[in-house]
């Protein structure tokens, strides 16, 4: 109908011009009526009824409304006036991953998805392992010069938690809880998400238990507890889901933690995976609310994990936030290659937890260190006196897992201050530790997963320590910390560009088991590609 009223109004313009083309001479017939000015239609339905039949109407792209928590970054604190700094660890992977997959679309990254820590923390540096189990993880440090400033140092954190083999996993009890509204129907939701559940299920014992949880416009239960071993069982219930309806997600979760408890294994894990695109949009929706009830069923031993999927319309603030209420983990799933990562090859460090509420303080000594900046963590930064708390919770640590925290220093007179100095700032006065070298005190705390008291570690920083040169763990971790600053920026790296990230990178590949490290380069291509930054190519191979 709408062609048919354009035709008309396209021939009646037609025939004017044609008489003004065949008036004779020095005779005007009158102008054809002006078209209509243009005006802003609300919809594309609008503009295509006033379109003339000719003329194609592109469909508009869908809006994209992906959700990410504000961060500024951390700022420089002067050790005079602060001496403490103390944080929650953060295993969480989802930022880089999700960074990854708006590269590899040309798109660049808005500054809040990038997460610092969660760039640090998705590789492995070979921090040393624990030489037994009384201790539950190993911390180790590093100091050497910063790259983008030779008056400074960079110190790196490394805690790594001891191995458990596949046999001597306990008993696992399992809920997916999954994500099937309308927006999930996609390649690189529903569909990946079913792959990547299907990866975990070849290694479910009879000993474990996998329930399956569905959430719409309503909550079902689409498989109820079910023996690890029955593979083609659970595997039949996952090919049956597909994706339809609004996303009630508080119910879902809410009808999670019902299985879970019914499931529930004594001494065992027990723990919901939510995989979605985090886009909830009927039930309970506020995110404050919905962290209060996970926070809340956390303490009946039910842990909540999340793994992201899709884009366009990706909650991330949500499943970020819910993972750290659920004292679980955050992955996002971009690829296979990820799924099989995150729930095959880490499976025994995403399900067991082996440490608890584990937080670290550093006490700067004010004679030695004039100024630090602690990289990235900026949503898990606690009050000091939340330290020594056994009420105040942090993030866990899994079997095999690796931590990675990344300062950088100014050491008193170096030059390598940022801030002024103080006009009536009085100099810190010498002390036993100065005496001794030691430019910090590091201490850490943690619970074991049955216990509500924490135990304490001490080790100090001394000066002596210092390297002329970076290892090649602190060399990646350095380029990795750069490539996520530039992202964001490129405010604390100073004159560092790309190039330096990637030569930076090269020299430190190492072994690279599954060729992450080679990934990591190329991706460096692609942000300098999305960031316009042309001023100096890439070194070549």
């Amino acid at each position: 109908r709408a062609l048919a009223r354009a035709r008309p109004a396209c021939h009646e313009h037609a025939l004017a011009r044609r008489k003004v083309a065949e008036a004779p001479a020095g005779r005007m017939e009158p102008a054809p009526p002006a078209p209509p000015a243009p005006v802003a239609m609300a919809s594309y339905a609008a503009r295509q009824a006033m379109a003339p039949h000719w003329m194609p109407v592109p469909m508009p792209p869908p809006a994209n409304t992906e959700v990410y928590a504000g961060r500024d970054d951390n700022p420089v604190q002067r050790t005079s006036e602060q001496p403490l700094s103390t944080f929650s660890i953060d295993v969480d992977t989802g930022s880089y991953a999700n960074v990854r997959r708006m590269l590899r679309a040309g798109v660049r990254p808005p500054a809040d998805a990038v997460r610092v820590e969660e760039f640090l923390n998705y590789f492995d540096y070979g921090h040393p392992a624990p030489a037994s189990r009384d201790v539950p993880f190993r911390v180790t440090t590093e100091l050497a010069p910063s790259p983008w400033n030779a008056n400074r140092q960079l110190l790196m954190i490394g805690i790594k938690g001891y191995e458990v083999r596949q046999a001597e996993l306990p008993p696992a009890n399992l809920v997916f809880l999954i994500d099937t509204s309308g927006s999930m129907d996609s390649p690189d939701k529903l569909p990946l998400l079913k792959r990547a559940l299907a990866m975990l299920v070849p290694r479910l014992r009879a000993q474990d238990r996998v329930s399956i949880v569905v959430y719409a416009g309503s909550a079902g239960l689409v498989l109820p507890p079910t023996p690890g071993n029955r593979h083609a069982e659970i595997l039949a219930a996952l090919e049956r889901l597909e994706a339809g309806g609004s996303t009630n997600g508080g119910e879902g979760i809410r009808l999670a933690y019902a299985a879970a408890r019914q499931g529930f294994v004594e001494g065992g894990v027990n723990r919901i995976l939510l995989a979605t695109d985090g886009d909830f949009n009927v039930g309970t929706v506020d995110r404050g609310t919905l962290e209060t009830w996970v926070a809340d069923q956390r303490k009946s031993g039910i842990a909540l994990s999340t793994l992201g999927f899709g884009g366009g319309n990706y909650n991330d603030a949500m499943a970020e936030r819910l993972a750290d209420a659920g004292d679980g983990q955050h992955a996002y799933i971009d690829t296979v290659q990820e799924a099989r990562k995150v729930l095959v090859e880490q499976m025994q460090s995403t399900l067991l937890t082996i440490a608890r509420d584990v937080k670290i303080q550093l006490e700067f000594n004010p004679a030695l260190v004039a100024e630090y900046r602690l990289v990235g963590y900026e949503n898990r930064l606690l009050g000091h006196a939340d330290f020594a708390n056994d009420r105040v919770d942090a993030g866990d640590i899994g079997a095999g897992h690796e931590v990675t925290a990344l300062y950088e220093i100014a050491l008193a007179g170096s030059g390598g201050e940022r801030l002024p100095p103080l006009r009536y700032g009085a100099t810190p006065a010498a002390s036993a530790a100065a005496q001794t070298g030691e430019l910090a005190h590091l201490r850490l705390r943690y619970k074991l997963p049955d216990q509500e008291q924490s135990r304490l570690i001490e080790t100090p920083v001394l000066r002596s320590a210092l390297r002329r040169e970076p290892s090649p763990s602190l060399r990646f971790a350095t380029a990795v910390a750069g490539y996520a600053d530039l992202l964001r920026g490129g405010s604390n790296v100073g004159d560092w560009t790309w190039t330096d990230v990637t030569t930076t990178a090269r020299s430190a590949l190492g072994e690279d088991r599954w060729g992450l490290r080679h990934e990591f380069i190329g991706l460096v291509e692609e942000a300098r590609g999305v960031t316009g930054d042309n001023a100096r190519p890439l070194a070549a191979e």
